[in-house]
């Protein structure tokens, strides 16, 4: 009997969505949880702190135990967790000693289930008997965004018609998603990239210069996107003056948007393009877009490079594991983790770093997203020195 592969795409597509509903529905009440709860700035931004650092700690312990314990039963309880700590952020805030800790522990559970569904999520996929599996996997990765643009879309109608302060309802509406999602993970045909589960150990692969570099990448990459999107809503708020409803529209979902059309061209148009040119030219944008975003004083130009922004960074995480994938079929699951870790590292770091500097600077976004252009610069050296390790034949 042949396997429906198309139903573990469908439940590696949902398991994306529920990932960006974790990681931009809460940021969408940062200002909220400031104003309610008189949580200063400072802390407001150990949220994504502690959201991408859980990941980062579940893509290490997932290279060691995910082969142990299969694919299937890790992905099964990314969903558990990703609703368990969704439901939890309508309650703990109230029932914690401070709603801060409160916060944090909802983040932090429903941080472990998108940390899984991170790194499972795309060898998943590659397992699968597809074609193309460069644009499959930036087509896999576009959900994450189309996700990101549905949760902010239906969560700025449903503040619209019920009012910001009935947000505890919408967190326990958007876990049913990952409930469902449950069955499917539950029931689809799942294969592994090696045989038996078994790949390069973490030493073999950090013995390959290559790898190391794709680990850099994928740190300026996490943090480029982050700390823009991460920090989107409330940059548009106070930075440019629109109104929440406006500036959750005009901001992280446009951001999210031009992302998603990013991954989409490459995973359509892919075998005719230079996927390091491709991303050498969105290193070059995005680090306009970040210069744009801090220096001018005209609302429109900071808003389009919050934009653009998003449009810049969408290929540079699938396209580093695609390339990976290419040049290391025996990578594994350990591959695949260290490289999400990597990005998770950068995610973790990025949004701390903009908000603190924010801070610091007497609440100024524009300073903090002066700071985050450290992240596309780099990037761009990171590609330059990809390149090169392309040349060389001693590379595996």
């Amino acid at each position: 009997m042949s396997k429906n592969y198309k139903k573990t795409l469908l439940a590696c597509y949902l398991g994306f969505i529920t990932q960006a509903i974790c990681a931009n529905f809460t940021p969408l009440l940062f200002l909220t949880f400031h104003n309610n709860y008189k949580i200063p700035l400072g802390q407001i931004a150990l949220i994504s702190t502690l959201f991408f650092l859980t990941q980062l700690i579940v893509d290490v312990l997932c290279s060691y135990f995910a082969d142990k314990i299969g694919y299937r039963r890790c992905a099964i309880a990314s969903e558990l967790c990703a609703a368990a700590g969704l439901i939890g952020l309508a309650f703990l805030p109230d029932l914690c000693p401070t709603p801060l800790t409160g916060i944090i522990i909802s983040v932090i559970i429903y941080a472990i289930g998108s940390g899984l569904i991170e790194v499972l999520g795309s060898p998943i996929v590659e397992a699968c008997p597809f074609d193309h599996k460069e644009a499959v996997m930036s087509l896999l990765h576009s959900f994450y965004c189309w996700g990101s643009v549905g949760v902010i879309l239906l969560s700025t109608v449903f503040f619209a018609i019920f009012g910001i302060d009935s947000w505890k309802w919408l967190a326990c509406a958007w876990a049913i998603l990952p409930l469902y999602n449950i069955y499917n993970f539950a029931t689809c045909p799942i294969e592994y990239t090696t045989e038996d589960g078994k790949g390069m150990s973490t030493g073999r692969l950090l013995r390959v210069p290559l790898f190391w570099i794709a680990i850099v990448l994928m740190v300026c990459a996490g943090a480029s996107e982050l700390s823009m999107a991460q920090w989107a809503s409330a940059y548009t708020e106070s930075a440019l003056g629109f109104s929440k409803a406006m500036g959750d529209l005009a901001g992280p979902c446009m951001f999210a948007i031009t992302m998603g059309i990013s991954r989409v061209i490459f995973g359509k148009y892919g075998e005719k393009l230079d996927l390091l040119r491709f991303m050498m030219g969105s290193g070059v944008l995005c680090l306009s877009c970040y210069i744009a975003a801090s220096i001018s004083s005209n609302p429109i130009i900071g808003l389009i490079g919050c934009i653009l922004c998003g449009f810049s960074v969408g290929i540079m995480w699938p396209g580093t594991i695609s390339i990976c994938s290419g040049r290391l079929p025996e990578g594994g699951t350990a591959m695949f983790a260290l490289l999400a870790m990597a990005g998770d590292l950068g995610g973790a770091f990025g949004p701390s770093l903009v908000g603190n500097i924010t801070q610091n600077a007497g609440n100024d976004l524009r300073k903090g997203m002066l700071v985050g252009c450290v992240f596309p610069l780099v990037l761009i050296l990171s590609l330059l020195l990809l390149k090169g390790v392309k040349r060389d034949k001693k590379v595996r």
